[in-house]
């Protein structure tokens, strides 16, 4: 799968994580879905993960030849949903 992607693809859009980082990553020795992360910030952005965890974890699948499942997940930080400083400031953030 990663083969037919161009290393300059964009995975990640919010940390402008691209194919080839990853596989760079993995090179250097990432082995799962958290420490292509801490390699690359894929995934730390503002969505947290949720819109590029799963092509990260195909890209890790395909490059060691190991099953999508078996390649972890990340974890998702505090807040929850995106909140911006301004609510922040004003106390207006709520529970959904």
């Amino acid at each position: 799968m990663s083969e037919a992607l161009a290393d300059d693809m964009l995975v990640c859009r919010c940390e402008e994580v691209t194919v080839g980082d990853i596989k760079k990553a993995i090179r250097d020795g990432a082995r799962d879905v958290v420490g292509v992360k801490r390699r690359t910030r894929a995934g730390m952005g503002l969505c947290q993960g949720r819109t590029c965890e799963k092509l990260v974890q195909q890209i890790i699948s395909k490059e060691l030849g190991v099953p999508a499942s078996e390649t972890g997940t990340s974890s998702v930080r505090p807040p929850v949903r995106p909140v911006t400083f301004g609510e922040l400031a004003k106390g207006d953030v709520e529970d959904d």
